[in-house]
């Protein structure tokens, strides 16, 4: 599903963002990504996303290799994945039900399938009676369940998000990670990027640590400690 092979990320202003990170990460996994800001987070998902290339090392994700992917593959990779982001990137204009059927309608999808598919994915986030409104008219944790649907809807291989709960409210917080856990029960990747450490020890998930760049602990769901 997602493999780094000794990858190292230097930026052109000299910036040692990841220091040969080695990872892999099955099919149907939880993993949380941990660490403080400018530990090399947000650089390990610009990769797995190919916003991002590495300067040395191996990069596979969904059986493509990221390291020399030509540009006209880029969109077929990304819709392997649905993307959660902290600020959610809705459009306020359109109502929760277009948020969500926009990310099918980009990729050609009929409206007689978008139609059947939107309602499910919104019965799934717990906004079925939402679909109507603007997302100016919900609550924070209504809103990013708005973009986890979006996410959803095209039936990814992989979610990934990045700092999901970092907008809203703590005891939504919970919410969020436990609507993640449902959806990777059903068999989806679920990747989450996040500093609240307290949030990641509610949940008996596999944990890895970036500092400086570099991996420093995996903690796999059954509790054993990997050092890297």
């Amino acid at each position: 599903m997602i493999e780094f092979r000794n990858v190292f990320k230097t930026y052109p202003n000299g910036t040692h963002a990841l220091n040969g990170v080695n990872l892999s990460v099955d099919k149907g996994e939880f993993v949380f990504i941990v660490g403080a800001s400018g530990a090399g987070k947000s650089t390990f998902l610009k990769l797995i996303m190919h916003e991002e290339t590495p300067t040395t090392g191996a990069i596979i994700v969904n059986n493509m290799h990221l390291e020399n992917l030509k540009r006209r593959r880029v969109p077929y990779l990304r819709r392997t994945m649905g993307i959660v982001f902290q600020d959610f990137r809705l459009i306020g204009k359109m109502t929760v039900y277009d948020n969500v059927a926009f990310a099918m309608r980009c990729i050609g999808k009929k409206g007689k399938t978008i139609k059947k598919r939107v309602p499910y994915i919104l019965e799934l986030v717990g906004l079925k009676d939402k679909a109507h409104n603007k997302p100016s008219e919900l609550s924070g944790g209504e809103q990013q369940r708005v973009a986890l649907a979006r996410a959803l809807v095209n039936n990814p291989a992989m979610i990934i998000a990045d700092e999901p709960t970092g907008n809203i409210d703590p005891e939504l917080s919970y919410e969020i990670i436990e609507l993640l856990s449902e959806i990777n029960k059903r068999g989806t990747t679920v990747l989450v990027v996040t500093h609240e450490h307290e949030l990641v020890e509610s949940f008996n998930k596999r944990v890895v640590r970036i500092e400086g760049g570099c991996i420093v602990s995996d903690t796999k769901d059954d509790d054993t400690m990997v050092a890297i």
